[in-house]
């Protein structure tokens, strides 16, 4: 393997460019986001013209001379004083302009003056923007908006650009079907070449994507060679690795020079780098899709800026601590895909599922952090560098949560989007108790929780007290919600009770540590005496309700504790065993600030309370009311 800037120093080091790409002529109107292929000058000055830069009158500035409020200077109107709107011409014979507000007409015909102007005051002149001849925009320049008005206002309606960069795009795999194809077990929907095509035109390149082929030499390389003819750079997804049925770097190999087998980053490293005996780049890509994605950022966009002459635009980067631990193995760099947001003059982020398969860790994600190779992850509370993947603006504005998991705080979060346009929700889930400890240390604002003491019976309260010792906390209520064992279709193991987990013929799937569900099954099997090692599956996690649903429906677990609604949307049969409240603790001189009016706004709503309740198992009556207030 290689580092990801060797693999592209190596890659670029042997490209042969068409350099420069071909021209393409286009209207100036149309021009902005092209790259400029010839330097552009002047065809007319800007403005060509004397003309009046103000609403006024247009005079000989001699004629002004020595006016004073002592001494006021008369002008005749239409002969030393002629009216003028802004951007008409100055009359010949003119050469400045008095404002209209600094005039006065005692008598029909007459001007009165009471300071003079100097010559050419208040006027545009000839030239004074672009002068004909002279250089608007250099050749290699990324078109702006402004690009476009400066060259229209020089006089030049069509204008000449760089050839978009022609990336053909070839999904591999038996197990592919198009989306909308009927699927069954084994079928994989190809959706990494429709993800790379908005790539490629984000980064200012042409996408050319052809159907899947299957996983055979001949048919590889025959689309290869296809594809070459008409294409700069072609891009192979999946078959990169070491598998059976893992071609791409032989296909590379036997077109001209396998350059790079493997990249040191996580995700991403299977990735191959060739070129052809011609010198064009081919790319294999990995399968998974936030693989191919990572290493496209890593070798795809800089190719494509390098076809075009530019440098690929940097991301704004800030400063931000990290909501939880993230471990990472020591010799690889790791991109992890997080949600960052401002809270009290400072940043913080929240990671995402990190697994090579999770598209939506990169939906979802509104910032990167980049984990070197040789650190050992990141502590919670440690402060890194994150790189924005929007603007900073709507980054300010993301409402940030850490702690439990529910469904119907994913409503609110859509329903925010919806009445607050801007804002939106982040959601780091990683149990009631973590995320009370990030509320105390200041990494979001708000944690959602539903944790029982087991020693009072009360909610959230006594931990609230324990977990913010120096914070005034609000409790405000978010829903009331039914747990329950989620199990298969007509609950064939009839598992009633929570002496069932005991037996052998059950499989059960748990909670994380931390998780107001896993605290309230510890605490019910406690209270029954029952030993937590006897459940076969208790040591399995998961990390919301809907992954432990899920590992039911999938047939890996017979048994999961979760809320109805998980097991309504998958289908699955509930047993009914507690009503628990979720709440959200807010600290108490936050609950005025603008985030937290807009959420409170939203989830007191009865659009918010209608759409919970119909999710199944939830009361939403006492949504966005004061419940309590904790503090030492």
């Amino acid at each position: 393997m290689k580092d990801a800037a060797e693999a592209w120093e190596t890659l670029r080091a042997r490209v042969r460019l068409a350099n420069p790409l071909p021209e393409d002529e286009v209207d100036v109107a149309a021009a902005a986001g092209r790259v400029s292929a010839r330097p552009m000058f002047a065809a007319l000055s800007s403005p060509f013209y004397h003309g009046a830069a103000m609403d006024g009158f247009a005079v000989r500035a001699e004629g002004t001379v020595g006016a004073s409020e002592i001494a006021p200077v008369r002008l005749c109107l239409g002969k030393d004083a002629v009216p003028v709107d802004t951007g008409d011409p100055i009359p010949r014979g003119h050469d400045a302009v008095i404002k209209i507000e600094d005039v006065h007409e005692p008598e029909p015909g007459i001007l009165e003056i009471v300071s003079s102007v100097a010559p050419w005051q208040n006027v545009r002149l000839t030239g004074e923007d672009v002068v004909t001849g002279e250089l608007v925009v250099p050749q290699g320049k990324l078109l702006t908006a402004f690009d476009v008005g400066a060259l229209l206002a020089a006089g030049l309606t069509r204008t000449w650009v760089r050839r978009r960069p022609r990336v053909a795009l070839i999904p591999t795999g038996d197990e592919l079907v198009e989306p909308g194809a009927p699927v069954s077990p084994g079928h994989i929907i190809e959706f990494n070449t429709h993800v790379l095509s908005a790539l490629v035109r984000e980064w200012g390149g042409e996408p050319t994507r052809i159907p899947p082929v299957r996983d055979d030499p001949s048919a590889l390389e025959a689309a290869v060679r296809d594809v070459l003819k008409a294409c700069d750079i072609v891009v192979m997804n999946a078959g990169a690795s070491a598998g059976r049925d893992d071609h791409t770097p032989f296909i590379l190999a036997s077109l001209g020079e396998l350059l790079v087998h493997g990249i040191n980053v996580m995700p991403g490293k299977p990735t191959a780098v060739g070129v052809t005996n011609e010198g064009q780049p081919i790319l294999g890509l990995p399968g998974y899709p936030v693989s191919c994605a990572v290493a496209a950022e890593k070798l795809l966009r800089p190719l494509i800026a390098l076809f075009l002459g530019v440098a690929p635009l940097a991301r704004e980067r800030v400063r931000a601590r990290v909501a939880r631990k993230i471990p990472s193995k020591v010799g690889h760099e790791e991109v992890i895909r997080v949600q960052a947001g401002r809270i009290d003059g400072g940043w913080t982020c929240s990671p995402l599922a990190r697994g090579a398969g999770v598209i939506t860790s990169l939906s979802r994600a509104n910032a990167l952090l980049i984990i070197p190779p040789l650190v050992e992850g990141v502590e919670a509370g440690e402060e890194v560098d994150v790189e924005l993947l929007v603007p900073r603006t709507e980054a300010e504005l993301t409402l940030v949560h850490v702690g439990s998991h529910d469904l119907a705080l994913d409503l609110a979060g859509d329903l925010l989007r919806r009445h607050h346009p801007g804002r939106s929700l982040a959601s780091a889930n990683v149990g009631s108790l973590g995320g009370l400890y990030a509320l105390s240390r200041g990494e979001c604002h708000f944690a959602g929780t539903h944790l029982i003491d087991p020693a009072t019976g009360e909610y959230n309260v006594p931990h609230v007290r324990r977990a913010c010792p120096r914070k005034r906390v609000a409790l405000v209520g978010l829903v009331e919600r039914e747990q329950g064992f989620t199990v298969a279709r007509g609950n064939p193991k009839g598992i009633r009770d929570f002496p069932d987990l005991l037996r052998d013929d059950v499989t059960f799937v748990n909670r994380q540590r931390g998780a107001g569900t896993r605290v309230l099954l510890d605490t019910r099997l406690a209270e029954r005496r029952l030993d937590p090692s006897g459940i076969r599956g208790y040591e399995r996690e998961e990390y919301t309700h809907m992954a432990a649903a899920v590992a039911v429906s999938s047939g890996v677990a017979d048994c999961a504790l979760t809320i109805r609604a998980a097991a309504d949307a998958l289908g699955l049969d509930f047993v009914p065993l507690e009503r628990e409240p979720y709440d959200l603790a807010i600290p108490v001189d936050s609950l005025d600030t603008p985030h937290l009016r807009a959420m409170l706004g939203t989830i007191r709503s009865p659009e918010f309370r209608r759409a919970a309740e119909k999710l199944g198992g939830y009361s939403a009556a006492r949504a966005g009311a004061l419940v309590g207030e904790v503090s030492r």
